[in-house]
């Protein structure tokens, strides 16, 4: 029997030279140190004080102990010295283990049987790319702060920064990995396909056509190429759309799951993109770094990852341009919003295929309906001027080998005093996040990798939201809506509107970053939730007609609901959250002491 042909000729051992015992104790060793403050945090294990700022845990039967010794911070933050976390059974002291962690604790953390071997291996891939991570060649903070925009994004070494398992890409094999991880940084071409227009649709924003689309984003040599093709194959240009596809797609997917649609012509191979694209830290969203000033693209990938499969669904690709030409209208015609020089990179087209059978077979939110879809979204790039760069918002919550961090690099770059640097970032970024929900309604998911900082000399001179179709919501009743874009007013209970930014923002980015400032010794604790307290305080002072707004929905109030991200991923780690009922998902345990409130 010949061998099975390998995927990476001639370097399979290279493919999992990343595997080693060191590389892998020290990513063991981070992954149980995020675990114990996570979970911590959620409330899913109560440390017991041992005196000083040391603590232990332990296991569902009592047999092992986890000691360590942590630092406590605002909003219940552990944060966890990595080099002081131990193993104990018996007398003796034992090797750190990941998944064994997760056994021995997996009644505590309410891992059920179906959930907890996909979860084993969630934190095995998030292991196995952090040993790759670990083989690059080492960036200072300060060296990233002031690298490339897409350096910075294939830099990034945590993923979201509360999930434990936060980078599972369950379907990738270890080729793949290298191939499409942002973190591995290699390029890689589209694949395009043609699809019939009677399975397909394509829409798109104002002003927008799908052949002078494709034309900009092919070039007109591809984009004949393409035609030609067709027509060879004695087909008619005409009744087909052209649509990109991720190569891991194609290879895994479509080639076979679609095969009767290829068979029929209903799909026609053309061919690789000319232009080389760049993962983003969101695995699917693909950067030309052929031509930056170019679209993204953003592709359908059946992997699953943090809770969800990462499909994109035909039918609601439908009206996604339109909800961005929405939104976008809002923008610049809202005075704060112009002021803070919001903006938003538009998607500005989609395209989705419609598989009949498939959409016979299952209901609306199945992963077999969210397998060939496509959408183009606007590059950032040409809105530089002068000596303007962009940067992950997620890069703020980076840390260095040492500790370091890219927040405290840029505050030196400035020149500022810490809390000027800090007023600043959050005028650019929270004071559109909470003008949007107290003007509109309107909620965004605005974590790090969401955001993009427009950076001059070091500081925040505005920012940019991405992902906006899928990750926004409209609460309340009285904002208007066009009928194409009603989809995303949501029915959330009064009570639980503001969580929207005591979650998103308060808990699961500025939680992190305060201590990261702290800890470098850049500004004391109370001074940065001062800052942000004021930051609030003076923009409501600005807009006098919304008052009623802020009291009915108090930012200062003493306490909020602790809702966990975990416990939703150790419930369902393959549908996370029902996405046309987000707020019904929610698991909230208890509440949160709001550091706002003292001031």
């Amino acid at each position: 029997m010949n061998s099975p042909v390998s995927p990476y000729p001639g370097r399979t051992a290279e493919a999992v030279a990343h595997l080693t015992p060191a590389l892998w104790a020290d990513a063991t060793r981070a992954l149980v140190r995020k675990a114990l403050a996570e979970f911590a945090h959620e409330r899913l294990l109560t440390p017991e004080p041992l005196g000083g700022d040391s603590y232990r845990v332990l296991s569902d039967d009592g047999a092992t102990a986890y000691h360590f010794r942590a630092r406590r911070f605002a909003l219940d933050h552990w944060q966890v010295d990595a080099d002081s976390v131990t193993r104990h059974r018996g007398g003796d002291e034992i090797p750190l283990d990941a998944l064994e962690f997760m056994i021995e604790l997996r009644a505590s953390l309410g891992l059920g049987d179906a959930v907890l071997p996909v979860y084993l291996e969630e934190i095995s891939a998030t292991l196995a790319g952090t040993a790759f991570k670990l083989t690059k060649k080492p960036a200072t903070a300060a060296e990233l702060a002031a690298a490339g925009f897409q350096d910075i994004e294939t830099g990034m070494t945590e993923g979201h920064p509360c999930f434990v398992a936060n980078n599972g890409r369950l379907g990738f094999g270890v080729h793949e990995y290298r191939a499409f991880a942002p973190e591995a940084a290699a390029g890689t071409r589209l694949v395009w396909l043609a699809a019939h227009r009677d399975h397909a649709t394509f829409t798109a924003g104002a002003g927008i056509d799908h052949e002078r689309l494709m034309r900009d984003e092919l070039g007109d040599e591809q984009y004949g190429r393409f035609q030609s093709s067709l027509t060879e194959a004695g087909l008619d240009p005409a009744e087909y759309l052209l649509l990109p596809v991720h190569p891991w797609q194609w290879w895994n997917k479509l080639s076979v799951t679609f095969a009767a649609e290829i068979a029929g012509r209903r799909l026609v191979f053309l061919g690789e993109s000319d232009d080389t694209y760049l993962a983003q830290q969101s695995i699917r969203t693909l950067f030309n770094t052929s031509h930056p000033e170019k679209h993204y693209v953003k592709t359908a990938l059946s992997v699953l990852n943090m809770g969800f499969m990462r499909g994109l669904s035909a039918a609601y690709m439908e009206a996604t341009p339109a909800i961005n030409d929405w939104l976008a209208g809002l923008i610049e015609s809202d005075g704060v919003l112009r002021a803070a020089r919001f903006s938003i990179i538009r998607e500005r087209a989609a395209i989705g295929y419609h598989h009949r059978a498939y959409e016979a077979a299952t209901e609306k939110g199945s992963p077999y309906r969210k397998m060939l879809a496509a959408l183009w979204r606007e590059s950032p790039v040409p809105s530089l001027t002068g000596r303007e760069r962009l940067a992950t918002m997620a890069s703020l919550l980076h840390t260095d080998r040492a500790g370091g961090s890219p927040a405290a690099a840029l505050i030196a770059e400035s020149g500022l005093a810490p809390t000027e640097w800090l007023r600043r970032y959050l005028d650019a970024y929270l004071v559109p996040v909470v003008h949007c929900f107290y003007a509109y309604g309107l909620v965004f998911m605005p974590h790090g990798e969401n955001v993009i900082l427009v950076i001059e000399d070091g500081v925040v001179r505005r920012v940019v939201f991405k992902d906006i179709a899928e990750e926004i919501a409209v609460m309340e009743q009285d904002t208007p809506l066009p009928p194409e874009v009603e989809r995303i007013r949501a029915d959330v209970p009064e009570d639980m509107r503001l969580l929207s930014v005591f979650t998103d923002v308060l808990d699961c980015f500025l939680r992190f970053l305060s201590p990261a400032l702290v800890g470098e010794g850049v500004l004391e604790e109370d001074e940065f939730w001062r800052t942000v307290a004021e930051c609030v305080r003076a923009y409501q002072a600005s807009t006098p007609g919304l008052a009623p707004r802020f009291a009915r929905y108090s930012l200062f109030d003493d306490e909020f609901a602790l809702s966990c991200l975990n416990r939703l991923q150790l419930r369902d780690n393959e549908q996370m959250v029902d996405l046309q009922d987000p707020a019904g998902a929610l698991q909230l345990v208890g509440t949160l002491r709001n550091p706002l409130s003292a001031f």
